[in-house]
């Protein structure tokens, strides 16, 4: 028998070791606890190479032949043969659990491939053990995807079987079970990137479907299911067009250029409609899609977040420990969680608006939306668009797909309607009935939508005077002022005006990085005493500028001086110009008749006062 390198060195390595080539058995068998430890630790390797040891086995049924397989330390992890081969093996000491390594018995196909890293064959004499030399041995290594070896494939027969072929049979074999480590280490990747991609896509807050080119909805994430209100049994399979209404009009305007975004969408189930934004982007110039669905209510909580609409104020915000503001104060905590609408009057400047948002902000609505609009600052043509929202084509330039109102922004939040006085009258009617209701139409739409608004409205003007000039609506008027709130001016609160000017000073020279001026008392007394036409507003703007010129300019000082001037005249044409009641009620009444154009009845009603009075008020001034 010839011996190559290989086989010479192991038993060189068999001899240095001690090894005696009688032994009646392998050294070393695993048994117990530790044989099913070892099995346990080896069971993917067991379950992956089984299939191909039976496969192999079918072509060398009857042969005479047993195909073993071991870990990466030699010990038998699982058997098949023929039962006459097997058990000859079996009575030498090889099964299940015992180990081949050349420590344990000597030059053997196993033992030396696992040694040498390679397949390896022998036969007869060239195994150390003299029990073994019946056999001829074919084996080759096994290796993981990253090329360590984690065991070996081995095929015995008796010595007189001995072929080439048997180890490119055995080599062949292991070729196939190294794939299918490959195939599954790919599936195992492909899963978790599965899988990973999908917890991406169910954190996502907006819903996905991927819509086949029949138009069949094949996947969804969970925040669609959520937006549907359905099971993935109740989504996934359906047609679009049955969950999405006008769904084959919007794909036909997708497929001509690629995509379309934020579309406005209704879902009906029953007798529940659902509103959502919805985005469709073709694939690869297919006709299967990625949909993209948002609730219309995050949309526009989105919206809101990032346009600022949002109330940063609260009671604590307002400066001033005079009677007058304190009864407001007090007044606006106590109505701030109630439904009813407030009407907040004052002069401009006196902090219409931070008094709404306080008031927000201590109501149940404070997580929601506050939307502020200035009704003086819309063009005529645009504000009923600007309130209640448009439908798709409601006129030449809408956005396609609509675009929402500020009183669907603010669904669920307040509304602050400011210079509500400069409302046009119709207008008005349109507001009216929205009040009345609780609910809006789009501009070119039909379909009613229910909405939870609170309405804060604020106005400079006297809505009375304005009742009375036909420009405001009475009945608005009323349904507005549920809660009437009137914000003092606040040369009427001169107390306040010196913590204002402390506040501003500090609050002005942090935020412009610039050391505060020191103000003189006789500088400090102007700005108290000073009338302040602009209340707050100009107040604040005036500390600015002082904080960037470093003290109060010159013409501040003529305003003074014109202010005093002009106190001083009201008081002398007011000390000159006393009059009787009857007198001032001449005055009026003329007045006023000369402003009707003469009209009785308009007069009257005007004065608040029946016409048969009138006649004889101006009987008397005539007699008079």
């Amino acid at each position: 028998m010839d011996f190559n390198p290989v086989i010479e060195a192991s038993h060189r390595r068999c001899i240095e070791m001690g090894l005696h080539r009688d032994i009646p058995r392998p050294l070393s068998i695993l048994k117990g606890n530790r044989l099913e430890r070892l099995l346990c630790q080896n069971e993917n390797l067991v379950n992956i190479a089984l299939p191909f040891m039976n496969l192999l086995y079918q072509f060398l049924k009857g042969s005479g032949f047993l195909i073993d397989l071991t870990d990466k330390d030699g010990y038998i992890l699982s058997m098949i043969g023929d039962d006459n081969v097997v058990e000859l093996s079996q009575n030498m000491g090889m099964h299940v659990g015992t180990d081949m390594s050349e420590r344990s018995c000597g030059t053997n196909s196993i033992g030396t491939c696992l040694h040498e890293n390679r397949p390896v064959q022998m036969a007869g004499k060239q195994h150390f053990i003299e029990i073994f030399h019946i056999w001829t041995c074919s084996s080759s290594p096994i290796r993981d995807t990253d090329g360590n070896i984690i065991g070996c494939l081995n095929m015995t027969g008796l010595h007189n079987l001995v072929h080439p072929h048997t180890l490119g049979l055995v080599f062949a074999a292991v070729e196939s079970i190294e794939n299918e480590f490959r195939i599954r280490r790919s599936e195992d990747e492909l899963l978790q990137l599965h899988q990973y991609n999908q917890t991406i896509i169910n954190t996502i807050d907006y819903g996905i479907l991927l819509v086949d080119s029949k138009g069949r909805i094949r996947s969804a994430n969970g925040k669609a299911l959520d937006i549907f209100s359905l099971r993935e049994d109740g989504l996934v399979g359906k047609k679009m067009e049955n969950i999405i209404e006008d769904w084959n009009d919007i794909f036909t305007s997708t497929e001509k250029i690629g995509s379309c975004s934020n579309i406005e969408c209704t879902h009906v189930s029953g007798n529940r409609k659902k509103s959502f934004s919805l985005s469709v982007y073709t694939i690869g110039g297919s006709t299967s899609a990625v949909v993209m669905l948002r609730d219309i209510k995050n949309v526009y909580e989105l919206v809101n977040k990032f346009s600022g609409k949002n109330a940063y104020y609260t009671f604590d915000d307002i400066i001033g420990h005079s009677q007058q503001l304190q009864e407001v104060v007090e007044y606006s905590k106590m109505i701030s969680n109630t439904p009813s609408t407030v009407l907040i009057q004052g002069e401009s400047g006196t902090g219409k608006e931070i008094l709404a948002q306080a008031i927000h902000n201590m109501s149940s609505r404070r997580e929601e939306a506050f939307i502020a609009i200035n009704c003086g600052g819309i063009p005529r043509n645009l504000i009923e668009s600007e309130l209640f929202g448009y439908e798709d084509g409601a006129f030449t330039g809408a956005k396609k797909g609509g675009m929402p109102g500020k009183f669907e922004l603010a669904n669920g939040g307040t509304i602050f309607l400011d210079e509500i006085g400069e409302m046009p009258v119709d207008m008005q009617v349109n507001l009216l009935r929205v009040l009345q209701e609780k609910c809006i139409t789009r501009v070119g739409g039909t379909r009613c939508m229910p909405i939870d608004v609170r309405v804060i409205a604020a106005t400079n003007k006297d809505l009375i005077d304005e009742i009375r000039k036909g420009s405001f609506r009475q009945d608005l008027y009323y349904r507005l002022s549920v809660i009437p709130i009137h914000l003092p001016p606040l040369r009427e609160r001169k107390t306040d005006i010196g913590l204002l000017v402390d506040h501003f000073l500090e609050n002005k020279s942090q935020r412009l990085g610039i050391k505060a001026p020191v103000i003189s008392s006789s500088d400090y007394d102007l700005l108290v005493n000073y009338s302040w036409p602009g209340n707050v507003r100009e107040l604040e703007n005036r500390i600015e500028n002082i904080v960037v010129n470093g003290g109060l300019p010159a013409e501040f000082y003529r305003l003074c001086s014109d202010n005093m001037q002009e106190e001083a005249t009201l008081c002398s044409q007011y000390e000159y110009n006393m009059q009787s009641l009857a007198e001032w009620e001449k005055i009026a009444i003329h007045d006023c008749l000369e402003r009707c154009e003469g009209n009785i009845t308009k007069t009257a009603k005007t004065l608040e006062i029946d016409r048969s009075t009138l006649y004889k008020k101006l009987k008397t001034i005539k007699n008079k």
